[in-house]
């Protein structure tokens, strides 16, 4: 039987801008393990109360043991294809996606690298510099009421949209071929259905292209070497009970 196809989502690095809340840094953990996601950097920690972050942190302590600390956004995101900023800014020249779409276009790119998604701090986002750093920017489209969402909800937002892109993509994915019949397999068939048919006394006489004739769909029908083994077998059978 074939093994089921894993599921393969986009190479993506959670980036974190200056961080100050440890209860964000555990939620963000925990969305991120919640989502099959393991690659995360943080510039300028803000804090180091990772005794609160780890009780926030539940069945993710481990990410909070080996975040990337790097001191700037170039060095977090030095190694990945594509840079996208989390800002509800327009900047000319610069594509605003919603999270799906990014999620879509991580997936599309993996061959290329890895995607890098920037989140600035909780109290001011991203700097102008940070935007205008990133390659393109993205932004969640909530109410104009109450527009800012929270740093570990946003993650969380865009760690679903990631792995919801890699569900879909592995549901259309066609299933991996079983492995065709040899030439051996088909051979084997045949000699047990010549047995069969000797014994049963279809062939009576001289064979001519009885045989053949009979094995011909079988070999048009690409038949798998289960399928094969299978016919072969059930063939033998009958030979014998003849």
């Amino acid at each position: 039987m074939a093994e089921a196809k894993p599921l393969v989502a986009a190479p993506v690095r959670i980036v974190l801008l200056r961080p100050r809340n440890p209860e964000n840094l555990g939620a963000v953990a925990r969305a991120m393990k919640n989502f099959g996601l393991g690659d995360w950097a943080i510039a300028e920690l803000g804090t180091h109360d990772f005794a609160t972050a780890r009780r926030v942190a539940v069945h993710a302590e481990d990410l909070l043991d080996r975040p990337r600390l790097v001191r700037t956004l170039d060095e977090a995101v030095a190694d990945c294809a594509w840079v996208v900023g989390t800002s509800s800014r327009r900047v000319r020249g610069k594509r605003r996606l919603a999270p799906a779409a990014v999620a879509r276009e991580a997936l599309e790119r993996a061959p290329a690298g890895r995607t890098a998604i920037v989140f600035g701090d909780e109290r001011s986002g991203l700097t102008n510099d940070e935007v205008h750093r990133c390659h393109d920017l993205s932004a969640i489209p909530t109410d104009e009421a109450q527009p800012s969402v929270n740093l570990a909800q946003a993650v969380l937002l865009y760690a679903y949209e990631l792995r919801r892109a890699a569900l879909e993509a592995h549901e259309r994915a066609p299933a991996p071929a079983p492995a065709g019949a040899t030439d051996e397999e088909l051979g084997n068939l045949e000699e047990a259905l010549r047995t069969a048919l000797r014994t049963g006394g279809f062939l009576a006489g001289p064979e001519r292209h009885a045989v053949r004739d009979l094995v011909a769909p079988l070999r048009r029908a690409r038949l798998t070497q289960r399928e094969a083994r299978l016919w072969a077998a059930a063939l033998r059978t009958l030979g014998r009970e003849g």
